[in-house]
């Protein structure tokens, strides 16, 4: 489902695919390759096929979380908010993948904080 309404990009080693900070009007699904996420100059967190980044800033119209740096060659599909939104409300499993990507990096950025 995702395949049909999205439009599949080419993305080269070493390319920024977003910025942290920019606005977010796309979110991105992994085919091939693999990506990094950092927030601040740090806390890289490494992503690889099947991976959606991206659509937090589809979500809550916030700015970009993260910045995502592609490390090797990736081919990526490339979804804008109105047919993220029609893939979401169309298919639940989808909707419930992006919860679950979202939870596992939320978990992820509480353990990298210092307990006090």
């Amino acid at each position: 489902m995702i395949a049909s309404s999205a439009e599949e990009v080419e993305v080269p080693a070493g390319k920024v695919v977003i910025r942290q900070g920019d606005p977010g009007r796309e979110c991105f699904v992994i085919v091939n390759g693999r990506a990094s996420a950092s927030i601040r100059g740090k806390r890289k967190y490494k992503m690889g096929p099947g991976t959606c980044f991206g659509e937090m800033s589809l979500l809550d119209s916030e700015p970009r979380a993260a910045t995502v740096t592609a490390e090797t060659d990736m081919d990526v599909l490339v979804l804008d908010g109105r047919e993220f939104s029609r893939v979401v409300s169309r298919a639940p499993t989808v909707a419930l993948r992006v919860m679950a990507s979202l939870a596992q990096r939320v978990r992820g950025a509480e353990r990298a904080q210092p307990q006090h």
